[in-house]
């Protein structure tokens, strides 16, 4: 049996570290409004609970982007497939990433994408070299998690 799954990303600032991924790969930030709207209203969620995002409501502390080809639950807005979700902890980031992503350029457009990755945000790290394996970027996000672009 195979299992579904999201990637979680600590963070102090998900709807912006969102923004920035959803960005990065063409991904769509989810808008939960409808699953709010109805927990409001059922009164299983307070106000506190919610803040807004480029006008739509959020979780507070949380966001989330999926991949725009793949289904999601119109009630919700939760993406059911490749998706990535945010979450704000009170500590930073500490050491180096046990998971990351690597994200990959078309044939020969390495340097336009790490280019267009650094006008979102990013920052270089290190330029790797493999000989005949090719070469790759260690790059870090705004919040600086690490991530390789090859």
């Amino acid at each position: 049996m195979t299992l579904s799954w999201k990637l979680v990303i600590d963070s102090t600032n998900a709807p912006a570290l969102a923004d920035f991924w959803a960005a990065a790969l063409g991904y769509e930030v989810e808008d939960p409004s409808p699953l709010i709207e109805h927990l409001l209203a059922a009164g299983h969620i307070g106000e506190e609970a919610v803040t807004e995002h480029h006008g739509c409501k959020i979780f507070r502390g949380y966001a989330a982007i999926r991949h725009p080809d793949d289904p999601y639950d119109e009630t919700s807005g939760i993406g059911q497939g490749r998706r990535l979700l945010f979450q704000e902890v009170p500590e930073g980031k500490s050491g180096k990433n046990r998971l990351h992503l690597d994200v990959h350029s078309e044939r020969g457009g390495l340097d336009t994408l790490v280019a267009r990755l650094e006008e979102l945000g990013a920052t270089r790290v290190d330029e790797v070299n493999k000989g005949p394996a090719g070469h790759w970027w260690v790059m870090q996000d705004p919040e600086g998690n690490e991530f390789c672009v090859a």
